[in-house]
């Protein structure tokens, strides 16, 4: 007898699982937070959610990229990949056990590491983004696999400790291995918090392209009392700063808002007020849709610094870094899956949305798979007192089983 047919007969006698997943989900949340892993760390995240997936038959498998001198990271990143089944479709969960810091730690109301239980909501750094997330699809696919050890398909989780830092060596790095030896993902749930105002009324089912840019415009310093004798790079700068900021670049559609462009950061200067600077530096980002491209984007900002500055002898240069392209699921199977699986548990009639900033559903959806976020409320994530409602967890994961039998039980 196979290892996964010796682990199909061990869940089959298995207990049937409870009807609700509260406990269960509850308490593998409290574990996961109580780790302190500030990204890239992980740790031992992983190590829990193996040990359980392994126990109903999934084949655990981890994935180790970078170094120590990569990026200023001080350890390679841990990742996991844990499938059960070798067949069509393949769904996948998708998350991350890295948090972002919890800040000055005397600010919370609780220990943002030891989770607590108050006022009817869970608190800790992760509670919302995304431990809870992790914790309710683990538990979700366990006890799918306890009521239904003959599935269909497959079921996988892609857990990373590498979303919230560079994001070079985690979930990028792992479906590039899976696409190197053609294991396809199929459907895709990442389990970020998307919700709004209650569990479900927003899911996820695209998200915009992110571009940024590094403006560097280079002039001549000197003194202020002399500027004949002096290039300053920010006069040069401004005017086509004000064009940049003023053009439209596309008028979104459907599904997607306009892209648009914003200013994050614009350093010049030596520290003196009577000395003209050599060098501007601006940092600035496009949120960008489906109607237009980042090599469209490019062209058109290079061509109105080329105009600006043809008959200048101040410079400029830009360095240009593509965190991801749009994407969208239309509606569909998984959509559809989602939908009624949320309407099922909470009684909501759930929006599609493509607002909010990127998730690592941006480097699993070129492969053809099809990609949505569902998970908690995230008026608090990356904040200080970081919360989520108790209630919520349990029927998140009825919400992630349902989804699984609508998937893989037809």
């Amino acid at each position: 007898m196979s290892t996964q047919q010796h682990a199909d007969a061990a869940v089959m006698h298995a207990s049937t699982p409870d009807d609700c997943p509260q406990a269960a989900t509850l308490a593998l949340s409290k574990d996961l937070i109580a780790r302190a892993s500030v990204t890239p760390e992980d740790i031992g995240c992983q190590d829990v959610l193996a040990a359980r997936l392994g126990s109903v038959g999934f084949d655990c498998e981890f994935m180790y990229f970078g170094d120590a001198a990569q990026q200023g990271q001080h350890a390679e990143v841990k990742n996991l990949w844990a499938r059960r089944g070798t067949g069509n479709p393949v769904i996948c969960f998708a998350g991350h056990t890295d948090v972002v810091p919890t800040g000055n730690e005397a600010n919370w109301t609780y220990p943002p590491f030891e989770p607590t239980i108050a006022d009817g909501y869970l608190w800790g750094r992760g509670a919302a983004d995304m431990k809870t997330g992790i914790a309710a699809f683990s538990v979700a696919a366990e006890r799918f696999v306890q009521r239904h050890p003959e599935h269909n398909g497959s079921i996988a989780l892609l857990i990373t400790s590498d979303e919230e830092g560079p994001s070079v060596n985690g979930t990028v790095k792992v479906v590039e291995t899976l696409e190197a030896r053609a294991e396809k993902i199929t459907y895709c749930l990442v389990g970020e918090p998307s919700s709004t105002d209650t569990l479900g009324d927003v899911i996820k089912n695209g998200r915009r392209g992110s571009l940024g840019a590094v403006l560097t415009v280079t002039g001549k310093q000197g003194h202020v009392a002399y500027p004949h004798l002096a290039l300053n790079p920010i006069h040069a700068l401004l005017p086509a700063l004000a064009e940049l900021t003023a053009a439209t670049w596309d008028n979104g559609n459907d599904y997607f808002p306009a892209t648009s462009l914003q200013v994050s950061n614009i350093n010049g200067g030596t520290g003196a007020t009577n000395v003209i600077p050599e060098t501007v530096e601006v940092v600035f980002n496009f949120r960008f849709s489906t109607e237009t491209t980042a090599d469209a984007l490019k062209e058109k900002t290079h061509a109105i610094f080329d105009k600006h500055f043809a008959d200048s002898d101040a410079s400029y240069a830009i360095e240009w870094k593509l965190s991801g392209e749009p994407f969208l699921t239309p509606e569909g199977k998984l959509v559809s899956a989602c939908q009624q699986s949320i309407k099922s548990v909470t009684g909501t009639e759930t929006k599609l949305s493509t607002s909010g900033g990127t998730s690592d559903g941006r480097f699993i959806a070129p492969t053809g798979a099809q990609v949505v976020e569902l998970g908690v409320r995230n008026a608090t994530i990356h904040q200080v007192d970081e919360k989520i409602e108790v209630d919520d967890l349990g029927r998140l994961a009825q919400i992630y089983e349902g989804i699984l039998e609508r998937l893989l039980l037809d």
